[in-house]
C-alpha cells in the first residue's frame, strides 16, 4: 500500500493521470492534484477539471464558522480573478463548503473537483480551511496575486482525501531577540497557515526583552522591555495587541502557545525587578547573543509570586490548551534549584487551567503528567541526553521534535548564507527534509510524538523579508513532516513539488532561498 501511494504521487507530480482516466483536453493547464504540499494522504485524478468564472459562486453551509471560510475563499480569489464570487447558501456546483460526518478528525478534509464545481467536505470548520489551502494549490501561482490575472482559473479534476499525520504542526517566532509588530506576526501567521500548520509558540520573555504587559508587574515591559539585539528600541505587545494575535491566528485555525522562558533567559525580568535577584541587584538590560547567565532566584518566595502573577494574567489572555515554560540552558541555575523550581511552577500552570510545555531540559526534572517536551537536540547530542528524554516519553510526556540541526529554521542555509547562526550546522533543505519524526529519537514510542515545531530564533533578523527569506522553502518541508503519512517520504518527489511553490512565493511577494538543490521553474 506504502509504495503504491509513494508511486500515485510520483505520477501525479509529472503531471500523469493514472487509474485509466484520460485527461479532458483543458487538463493539460490545470495544476497536478500530486504537486500539493505538504503531500496528502491520498490522490485520485481523473475527470474533467473546474473553472473557476464569473458566474461562480461560493457556497457555504449555513454555520458562522463555515460563512467565514467562505468569505476568506473569496478574499484570497477576487483580486486576481476579477470575480464577484459571492457566498451564499443557496444553489449547487460552484465551489462548495461542507460540513458532515465522515472519517475527516478535527482536520481531515476530502476535496472533490470535476467539470461541475469543487467540493471540499470536512468534519469540523479547521478541515475546510485546510482544504482551501489545498485548493489555492491546485488554482496557478497567479492567484495569489493582488492584482486581476488573466487565468484561466482551472482545477485539475480528481479526489483528494486528506487528515494529518500529527495533531502538533507548529512554528516558534522569537520576538524576544529582536522584537516584531502585531502585523508582521499577522503575515507570518498567514504564511504558516498555506501549509497547515496549527500551533504558533510565541517566544515572549529571553534575557535582550520582555514583550507582553502583565498589569502586576508593570516595569517587564516599559522598562525590560525596552531594547533587543543589538541595543534597538525593542517593543511590546498591550494585553490587547496579544489578544489581536491570538484572534488572527484562530481565525486561520492556528492556536498561540506563549513561552516565558524561566528560570534562565531571564535578564529582561532580573533588570527590570531587583527583588527577583538573590542579591537584590538589577542587573543592567542585556543586548549581546549569549546564553545560560541569567537565572531567577529560587530560594526566594518573590520568585513565585513573580511565576504566578504572570502565568495567571497571560492564561487568562490565551484560549489555547498549552503554557511554554522554557527550561533551557538554565546553566547559572544548581541541579537541584532547578528540579526544586519546576516541581514548584508547573502546578501552576495547572492551576490556571492550562498544560505544560518545556523545552526538553524539563526531562531532567520530573514533568508534570500531561506535559510536553520540546526535543531541540541535534543528530550528535549525547545518547545519554537522548535516553533522558525517551524515559520520560515512556513514562507518559509527550514530544515535540524540533532538532535544531534539521528545522531551525534560523541556521544558515550555507556558510554564505547572509543571515542566521551556524551552532548547530549548516542546514540545506535536503537535510532538513529528509529525517522522520515517528523514528528520529531513540526508544521514544511513536505514540509520543506529538509531531513537529519549526522554530525561529531572531539574533540576526530585523524584518519581515529576513523571517521569509529564512523560512522558505524549508517551513514548507518542516510541514510535510507534521502532516503528510510517512509512506509519502521521499525527497526526490518532494524536490518537485516544492519547486513548484516557487512561483506561488514569487506571487505573494516572500523573497525565499533558492536552494539549488531544488529544481525551480526557470524564469
Amino acid at each position: 500500500m506504502a509504495r503504491l501511494l509513494g508511486s500515485l504521487l510520483l505520477m501525479a507530480t509529472a503531471g500523469t493521470f493514472v487509474a485509466g482516466a484520460a485527461p479532458a483536453p483543458e487538463a493539460e493547464t490545470a495544476g497536478p492534484l500530486g504537486e500539493v504540499v505538504p503531500a496528502p494522504a491520498s490522490v485520485e485524478p481523473g475527470g474533467s477539471p473546474y473553472r473557476i468564472t464569473r458566474a461562480t459562486r461560493i457556497r457555504v453551509d449555513d454555520s458562522r464558522a463555515v460563512r467565514r471560510i467562505g468569505e476568506y475563499v473569496a478574499d484570497v480569489l477576487r483580486p486576481s480573478t476579477g470575480y464577484p464570487l459571492p457566498v451564499t447558501s443557496h444553489g449547487k456546483g460552484g465551489i462548495q463548503l461542507r460540513l458532515a460526518k465522515g472519517p475527516f478528525g478535527a482536520e481531515g478534509y476530502r476535496l472533490d473537483s470535476g467539470a461541475k464545481g469543487v467540493t471540499i467536505t470536512a468534519a469540523q470548520p479547521a478541515g475546510l480551511f485546510h482544504g482551501v489551502q489545498t485548493l489555492r494549490q491546485l488554482l496557478p501561482a497567479a492567484v495569489e496575486k493582488d492584482s486581476v490575472q488573466p487565468g484561466p482559473w482551472l482545477v485539475a479534476g480528481g479526489t483528494i482525501e486528506d487528515t494529518p499525520r500529527y495533531g502538533w504542526r507548529g512554528a516558534m517566532l522569537d520576538v524576544s531577540r529582536h522584537f516584531f509588530t502585531v502585523d508582521q506576526v499577522k503575515r507570518y501567521v498567514d504564511q504558516l497557515a498555506l501549509y497547515k500548520v496549527n500551533k504558533l509558540h510565541l517566544h515572549l520573555s529571553d534575557d535582550q526583552g520582555w514583550r507582553i504587559a502583565i498589569d502586576s508587574w508593570p516595569r517587564l515591559t516599559t522598562y525590560g522591555g525596552s531594547t533587543q539585539v543589538g541595543g534597538g528600541p525593542g517593543g511590546y505587545y498591550t494585553k490587547a495587541d496579544y489578544q489581536e494575535i491570538v484572534r488572527y491566528a484562530s481565525s486561520r485555525y492556528l492556536e498561540v502557545v506563549p513561552e516565558i522562558d524561566m528560570p534562565g533567559h531571564t535578564n529582561a525580568a532580573l533588570a527590570s525587578y531587583a527583588d527577583l535577584n538573590c542579591d537584590g541587584v538589577a542587573p543592567p538590560l542585556y543586548t549581546g547573543t549569549e546564553v545560560g547567565f541569567s537565572s531567577l532566584c529560587v530560594g526566594k518566595e518573590i520568585t513565585y509570586d513573580f511565576v504566578d502573577d504572570v502565568i495567571r494574567e497571560l492564561a487568562a489572555l490565551t484560549p489555547g490548551r498549552y503554557l511554554h515554560i522554557g527550561g533551557d540552558e538554565a546553566h547559572s541555575t544548581s541541579h537541584e534549584d532547578y528540579v526544586k523550581f519546576m516541581d514548584r511552577v508547573q502546578p501552576v500552570v495547572a492551576k490556571y487551567g492550562k498544560t505544560v510545555v518545556g523545552w526538553h531540559q524539563l526531562t531532567g526534572a520530573t514533568p508534570a503528567k500531561g506535559a510536553v517536551a520540546q526535543y531541540w537536540g541535534l543528530d550528535d547530542t549525547s545518547a545519554e541526553e537522548k535516553e533522558q528524554v525517551a524515559a520520560a516519553a515512556r513514562n507518559g510526556t509527550g514530544i515535540v521534535l524540533s532538532p535544531a540541526d534539521r528545522i531551525y529554521l534560523d541556521m544558515k542555509y550555507t556558510a554564505d548564507t547572509p543571515l542566521g547562526l551556524d551552532w548547530a550546522g549548516l542546514v540545506e533543505v535536503k537535510r532538513s527534509y529528509d529525517w522522520d519524526p515517528g523514528t528520529y529519537l531513540p526508544g521514544v514510542p511513536a505514540s509520543a510524538v506529538r509531531g513537529v515545531e519549526a522554530p525561529m530564533w531572531t539574533e540576526t533578523l530585523t524584518k519581515s523579508d529576513d523571517l521569509e527569506y529564512m523560512a522558505f522553502p524549508r517551513l514548507a518541508g518542516a510541514a510535510e513532516l507534521g502532516w503528510s503519512p510517512a509512506a509519502t517520504h521521499d525527497w526526490d518527489a518532494y524536490k518537485v513539488r516544492l519547486a513548484a511553490q516557487g512561483p506561488r512565493w514569487e506571487a505573494l511577494g516572500i523573497d525565499y532561498y533558492r536552494s539549488p538543490q531544488v529544481p525551480w521553474p526557470t524564469r
